[in-house]
Order: structure tokens, then sequence, then C-alpha cells
């Protein structure tokens, strides 16, 4: 049997893992997309770095895209298998893949409009230049939705007489998993687990991350695996604290970048408890600028069999967690450019978290040079995306083209992490220590090296990083 790291090996995103079987049954973990990296994404994310015709299966981990937007292409390149997934993550995938599709559309527009600009401009000079094809389109998402199989948590699947699987709640977003795999091979049997992303505990909205059975092999993520978040009981009043100092005391805008897809939720769950208490600012409007944001909100109304018992208690004193009469919800462009053209204070919570694409980025451009502006970092900020530029305290930043200026004043919380810090992940792998071998994967390496020293502290042996398109051999 052999892994072969197809992405997220030494990088936080392109989650993608490949089992080939001594049969030559191939299971792939992941088919996540490359993000944040520009000219080298782009080439990782064509290059899957396998046949697709030939692997069997996907197990899907969740439906964020750096785990899941490599799909549409896997399955335009040849896929002809299932797609395993839980319930939630597979309706979840339904707009995730949508929304990934329109923007692969947009962004090959925009730079093919460059190269083409510069090729007129300057003759001779960019000839090597050549347009970009989307890597997929949305036409290319329903044939994928076709093959997805919906599972439970905690049953073990049956593939064939060689490989069973099983769902454990990760706690990371709705419908998150970890997965143990159960492969008979030359009348052995074998436990891989593949963490996913491991969830923190005592997280609004979502149950606690249940850990994986003892394995004989284990791929654990490491994103946070250098760090420890903000303690979380502070949450709630920092939070309220920055939308007084900001909307009340410098009568300006709070923007905060967020995924569209749990973090969004849990901004808007705590402002809707906010609200209920009667803690919340009056007359302060919440505006979500986010289409996907806002149908993924919808998502979650609907599947509240993945809901923990705090959001269950509160359902009896507010049927509707996620509104409140502050809130507006705005799918239109429109709405969208009407925001930064308002001068009122306000909340604005938009796309994307690392602030590199989507209507957040249109906010930064119209707002960062504004004294009275507040951005809320709330997420994980891919080292070259304009997050982590503002985490960095950088002075100016090159924003569609333009030099702008940064005097809107910049509040890191990272309590709002989806991802386990350090001791949270030490704590959920604490009962794999009898691993034959741990694979440490989905981190920047110096995050990695950090968190493999700490499992070696706890008792873990033999430990390894994968480089990209690493293939290993059990």
């Amino acid at each position: 049997m052999k892994i072969k790291f197809n992405g997220a090996a030494r990088e936080v995103t392109g989650s993608c893992h490949l089992i080939t079987l001594d049969s030559g049954f191939q299971i792939l973990l992941d088919c996540g997309l490359f993000q944040g990296m520009g000219k080298e994404g782009w080439e990782l994310n064509n290059r899957l770095g396998f046949d697709p015709g030939k692997v069997d299966v996907v197990i899907l981990s969740h439906a964020h895209i750096d785990h899941s937007g490599r799909l549409p292409k896997l399955v335009k390149d040849g896929f002809e298998g299932k797609i395993y997934s839980t319930h939630a993550t597979r309706s979840l995938c339904n707009i995730m893949l949508m929304d990934s599709a329109k923007i692969q559309e947009r962004d090959v527009q925009w730079y093919n409009e460059k190269v083409l600009a510069k090729k007129k401009k300057q003759k001779g000079k960019y000839k090597d230049l050549k347009i970009r094809e989307p890597l997929y389109v949305s036409e290319d998402v329903a044939p994928v939705m076709t093959k997805f199989v919906g599972c439970p948590y905690d049953s073990w699947i049956r593939i064939n007489d060689e490989v069973e699987f099983q769902f454990r709640d990760a706690g990371h977003i709705l419908g998150s998993a970890n997965v143990t795999l159960k492969i008979k091979e030359n009348g052995e049997e074998k436990l891989i687990g593949f963490t996913g992303d491991i969830g923190r505990p005592n997280r609004p909205i979502i149950k606690d991350p249940v850990p994986l059975p003892e394995v004989d092999y284990l791929i654990t993520e490491s994103t946070y695996g250098d760090r420890l978040h903000e303690s979380d009981p502070e949450q709630t009043k920092k939070l309220l604290e920055v939308i007084k100092h900001t909307c009340i005391d410098k009568r300006g805008k709070l923007i905060i970048p967020a995924f569209s897809v749990e973090r969004t939720q849990e901004i808007i769950y705590m402002l809707d408890k906010m609200d209920t208490a009667g803690l919340y600012p009056d007359k302060i409007p919440v505006y979500v600028d986010s289409p996907l944001a806002v149908n993924a909100t919808m998502v979650f109304a609907s599947h509240p069999e993945c809901y923990d018992r705090e959001i269950h208690e509160y359902l009896l004193l507010d049927d509707n967690p996620f509104g409140f009469n502050s809130l507006h919800y705005n799918k239109s462009v429109k709405g969208s450019k009407m925001l930064n053209e308002i001068n009122k204070p306000m909340i604005i919570i938009s796309a994307a978290g690392m602030m590199n694409a989507g209507r957040v980025k249109h906010h930064l451009y119209n707002n960062v040079e504004n004294p009275r502006t507040t951005f809320l970092l709330v997420g994980y900020c891919s080292p070259e995306t304009p997050c982590a530029a503002l985490k960095m305290g950088v002075d100016e930043m090159r924003i569609f083209g333009d030099v702008k200026e940064v005097k809107a004043e910049v509040i890191s919380m990272d309590s709002f992490s989806g991802h386990g810090d350090r001791d949270e992940m030490l704590e959920f792998l604490k009962n794999q220590k009898n691993a034959k071998r741990t694979f440490i994967v989905h981190g920047e390496y110096e995050s990695q090296k950090a968190f493999k020293k700490s499992l070696k502290n706890i008792g873990f042996g033999d430990i390894y990083i994968p480089m990209m398109k690493e293939e290993v051999e059990l």
C-alpha cells in the first residue's frame, strides 16, 4: 500500500492524499484547491499529480474549498467513481463548488484581459504570456454532485471486500468529519486515520470533535501546530468592545473578513445572542455581504442534526439564531457597492476570509485608507494574502493594481478559529501514540516542525513531514 501526498504537503491548502492498495484500488482523501499562492497555486491546481480515471473513490472530509475545490476538475478529467461525504458536507458542496466555479471564471477573465492589454500595449515584450482557461466552469459542477453519497457519522460504510470507512464528527465546520479506513490487504487488516481539519471543543453551533479510534497509520493536520489561541470566555466581551469602539466611538465601519461557511454563521449567532440579551448597540446595522454566506446560512438552518446542546437550548428562546432586527442579508452587487458609498457606522461581514478574492477585497480597497474603519481579522491568513499583510502591520498595499496606504485600524481575534490550536490538537490525538507512523500535513513547514516536536514530547514515535507529490510505502 502507498500514500501519495498531492496537496497540503508543507502547505496549508490543497488537501489531496492518494492511497493505492497492492490490488491497484485507489482511494483519494479530499481533492482541495490551492488558495492564496498566486502563479504557483495556478500551476499546482492544474496538475493533479495522478490519473483521475484510475481513482476508484473519493472520501471527502468536509466542504471547505481547500479540501473539495478540485472535485470538478477531477470529474472533468475522467474520475467516474463515488464521492463519499456526510449529508451536511454534500449540501454545502452544492453551493460552494458553484461559487468556486464562478470565481474561477471571473479570475480567468480578469487575468486574460490583463494579458491582452499588455500584449496590445507593448508588442513583442509579452509574447510568452498566454491566456488561461478556467480550471472549471459552472456547468462542471452538476456532474460532480451526482456522484455524492451522503453518509452518517459513526457507521462503518463498506466500499468493497478490501475497504470500509467510518466518519466521526471533526467539530470543524458543519458536516466536517475525520476518516478511519479499515483496509484488508494480504491477509492483514490495517487502520488508517485521516484527521481532516481538527475542530475545537466548546465552540458555538456545532458539536465537539470526536477523536479517531486508535489507528496503525495517522495523517494529521497541523495548521496551528506552533501556537495557542486566545481564551474563549473573553470572545463575546471583546467583540462587543470592538463594535462599540468602531461604530460608536469612531463612528466608523467595522469590516469582518470571514469565511462564508462556519465563521460567518458563528459571528451572526454571537450577535444574535447579544441582541436577545439587550447588549447589542441600537441602530448599528449588520450586513452579511456574500451570496455564498447567505446560502450557507440557509444550509445551516436545514441541518439541526449537527447542532450542539447549547444552540438547541437557545432555540427554545429564539427560533431563529441567524436573524435579528439589525441584521441584513445582501446578495446583489448593487447592494454591495452601496455599502461603500454609505458613510455611516455599520458592520460588514464579507468573504473571502483571507481577503484575496470576493466582495471583501472591494471593501478593503474602498476603506483601508479611512482611519475610522476597523478591519477585524478572525481567521487563518495564508502568508501571501492581503489578510496576512494587514496582520503584519504593513504601511501600504497594492489592491487591484493601485497602491493604498493602510490608515484603517486592524484588530485580530484568533479565538474565532475553527482549527484546534497546538494543545487542542495534542489532546485530540493523545490516543494515537501507538501509531506505527504519523504523517503531518496541512500546515506551514515551521508549524509542522514545531508540532512534530510536541508530538514527540507526548510519546509519539515515527513522525514524518512529507513533501509535495512524495509517495510513501506503508
